[in-house]
This record gives structure tokens, sequence and C-alpha cells, in this order.
């Protein structure tokens, strides 16, 4: 017998609250980044950013995917410690899709969407502003989930897959176990209530964020407390913190998908995902593939993340693993980490001086 959830209906409170977050998410402080960068394509709420290398080094580009449920701007939000900045210092052209706030009226865009109508359009509007012949792929977290589906169907040439603590083995769930466990066996209806919201809002995954983290949620603040005389740090802690309550609200065509297709399914690692009828297999990805991982990661553990090295068809495939959190893989001091400034140069066809 399965359990539905509760049906909740759109009140005007609830709408109203969701303007408020449309609003905020506006208003948002930092999210133009340290980066000159300019829009070279937009579609809906979603905007190709283009940043431009001060002395170009390298015929190929750079296309960033971020997750869908934060902001991007953290890629570029603090002078000396951006990564957006240091790719363009080394002399990499950097491209990133910023999907945008969805609103009520793209509840029903689903992966297949920004995958298909953002990533794929994207990408080749990348190539033709840049003139390259071959491009590379940076997907974070869920955005590098949509990476390595898209390279399971892309036929842009694709050179280089750089996925950084992505999901894409979902077979040991690393929370809320019991409640994978009733969706798996059928005991439980997970869509009536996304259906009736439409928009997952973004406190909604917030909260649902705090679950996995709470025992390390207060951590941030004590390190503000002890660290309250340094104004360097306490505007970085700002910045930061300010992303982390930044969340982006799901549709409910994606929330479903997660649901239905990751968590209950498990389909990408089981080559049964479907891009707008195409088969996804990882076995189609032939790129050089890096996948970086971290030891402390509690949002995405190591045992979903490096089950893709066993899939792809790449002769040329690296894991790194870090240690840290889910966040460990930023720069330091202005620098991107040597092992990815090394993988990256050596695969990136340096210009003809």
């Amino acid at each position: 017998m399965s359990v539905p959830w509760p049906v909740i209906k759109m009140s005007d409170v609830y709408f109203n609250a969701w303007k408020k977050e449309m609003m905020h998410y506006n208003e948002t402080p930092f999210k133009d980044g340290v980066t000159a960068r300019k829009a070279v394509w937009r579609k809906n709420k979603a905007v190709l950013w283009y940043y431009k290398a001060p002395k170009k080094k390298y015929n190929v580009p750079i296309f960033i995917i971020y997750s869908l449920i934060n902001q991007p701007f953290i890629l570029d939000m603090i002078p000396g410690g951006s990564t957006i900045e240091a790719l363009v210092k080394k002399g990499f052209d950097v491209y990133m899709i910023d999907f945008g706030k969805p609103g009520l009226e793209d509840r029903d865009m689903t992966l297949d969407s920004f995958i298909t109508e953002y990533i794929q359009n994207g990408v080749n509007k990348a190539i033709k502003h840049s003139g390259a012949d071959e491009i590379t792929i940076l997907g974070y977290c869920l955005g590098g989930t949509l990476a390595a589906m898209y390279a399971s169907v892309a036929q842009e040439p694709i050179k280089n897959l750089v996925l950084f603590v992505t999901p894409v083995d979902f077979s040991n769930p690393a929370y809320f176990d019991e409640w994978v466990k009733a969706l798996r066996e059928d005991k439980m209806d997970s869509t009536r209530y996304i259906d009736e919201l439409g928009i997952i809002p973004s406190s909604h995954v917030e909260a649902g964020i705090r679950l996995v983290t709470s025992p390390v949620y207060f951590t941030p603040y004590l390190s503000l407390l002890l660290n309250r005389e340094d104004k360097a740090y306490v505007e970085k802690w700002h910045r930061f913190n300010t992303w982390t309550k930044g969340h982006i609200p799901l549709t409910s065509g994606v929330a479903k998908q997660i649901i239905e297709d990751f968590t209950r399914d498990n389909k990408l690692i089981k080559n049964k995902s479907k891009i707008d009828g195409k088969q996804a297999k990882l076995s189609n990805i032939k790129a050089s593939l890096l996948v970086v991982g971290t030891e402390g990661d509690r949002l995405v553990p190591l045992d979903h993340i490096l089950p893709i090295m066993n899939e792809v068809a790449s002769v040329d495939k690296t894991a790194h693993i870090l240690k840290g959190g889910h966040t460990g893989t930023s720069v330091q001091n202005g620098r991107l980490p040597e092992y990815l400034n090394n993988w990256l140069q050596e695969r990136s066809e340096p210009v003809d001086l």
C-alpha cells in the first residue's frame, strides 16, 4: 500500500513568498563576480557568460556547468579566490552557463530540457563564438551529472570532461535511507506534493541540505565569532554565507526526474537514462576525463562519484581524490590547484606564438 504525500494547495501566502524569493534572487550581491564578462547568448532565464583571457594561451576553451540548486557566483566571488579568475589568468577563454531562477511557468522543465535546450545550445554558441575546434566541459556537483549526461549524447567535439564532486551512482543512499527504501519498494507516492507545488522553493532546498549537514551547520558561525576582528575573513565569510543561503528552486519536472530516474531507479549508471529519446550511455563518452572527489564529502560521497571510471570509453581518464568536504575543490591564493592546472595544460592545445 502506497503512502501518499500530503497535497498542499498553492495559496496566496505561498505565491507571495515565492515572489519575494524571486526578488531576493535578483538582488543577491556578488552575483556579478570579480572577473570581466559579457553575455553572448540568452534563452529564457539563462545566460551564457564569456570571460576573455587577458592573454590567450590555449585553443581549447572551457565551458562551465554549475549545479541546478546553487548559484554559480561562488566560482567568481572573491578576488584571489575565484576559479574563473584563475582560469583566465592561465590563458583559458571561459564560458559559463547560468541557468537563472525558474518560475512557475517553467514547472514542466526536466533535466532533458536543461541539457538539450540550454547546455547543448550553449556549447554550440561557445564553439562558434570562440572559433575553436574542440571544447573542455567542467561540471560541478549536479551540474557535473548534467555534463556527463550531455557528453553521453553530444555530437559536439568535447575534448576534455572534468567532473567535480559529481554523483552518477545512487545505489547506496548517503542519507534519508529509510525514505529511499520506501521509495524503491513503491511504498510512497513521491510526486503528488511536487506536482502541486510546481516549483520546489529554495527554502525547501535549503532545508533538505540542512538535514544532511546539520551536525556541522553551526561551525561557520563559530569560525566567524573567532575571526570577527579580521576584516578580510569577515568579508569572505559574508560572501560565502550569502552563497550557501542562495539556493535555487527546482522545477517539478527536474525534481521528479531526480527522484524517479536517479534515487529510485539509478538509471544513469545502469545506462538506462534517455535524453529526448536518445539513450544516455556513459560508455559513449570518449573525451579525456578527470574526476575529482573529496574524502569528507557528506553530500556526494566517493561511492557516488568513482563508478563512472569503469563505465566510460575514455582511454585517458584520471580520478583525483582530495581531503576536505563538498566545496574543497576551490582555488587557493589565486591559483588553480596544481593537479588541475597540469591536467588542463597538457590537454588544451597551446596557441602557436
